[in-house]
């Protein structure tokens, strides 16, 4: 009888986040910070105003995988934000919606006002990815202006 047990299960960690408002008159950014609660656990803490409300949402999003610098991994998509939110038409998207829905205040189609979106340490990433250091760039366009950032780095472990 042989029985094998992983040993290692895939996980991943929230290494770094960095927000940044371009226009601080439309988004103000008041915190975005990781909270370390183990060694392998970590939670993503963002509270952002939005100051005029936003009807007009596309959200840039970008994986870039560190190999002597970070660069360009697989995705990198333009969404409609407010068209996602009505129809979850969108593969990664949904991937990156699956992450943050049950933590978010973001759960309902355009507009948008007041946003607090907080706690993300349960990630769990339903796609295979090779082990190592990546980043998530997410740039937040209201009515086709660049509005804000949301870049998050993390380090994913395979199931070995």
């Amino acid at each position: 009888f042989n029985l094998n047990i992983p040993q290692e299960a895939p996980r991943v960690k929230m290494t770094n986040a960095v927000c940044q408002s371009y226009n601080k008159s439309w988004v103000v950014v008041h915190y975005c910070r990781l909270k370390a609660y183990s060694r392998f656990k970590t939670s993503l803490n963002i509270n952002a105003t939005f100051l005029e409300p936003a009807n007009n949402i596309s959200l840039h999003l970008k994986v870039m995988k560190k190999a002597s610098g970070y660069k360009p991994f697989l995705f990198d998509y333009t969404i409609d934000a407010c068209l996602f939110m009505r129809k979850r038409n969108h593969p990664f998207a949904k991937v990156i919606w699956n992450l943050i829905k049950d933590v978010s205040t973001a759960n309902h189609t355009c507009p948008y006002g007041l946003q607090m979106v907080h706690d993300f340490y349960n990630i769990q990433v339903p796609i295979s990815l090779p082990s190592g250091d990546y980043l998530l760039l997410m740039d937040w366009i209201f009515d086709g202006k660049p509005q804000f950032a949301t870049n998050v780095y993390f380090n994913f472990v395979e199931d070995l």
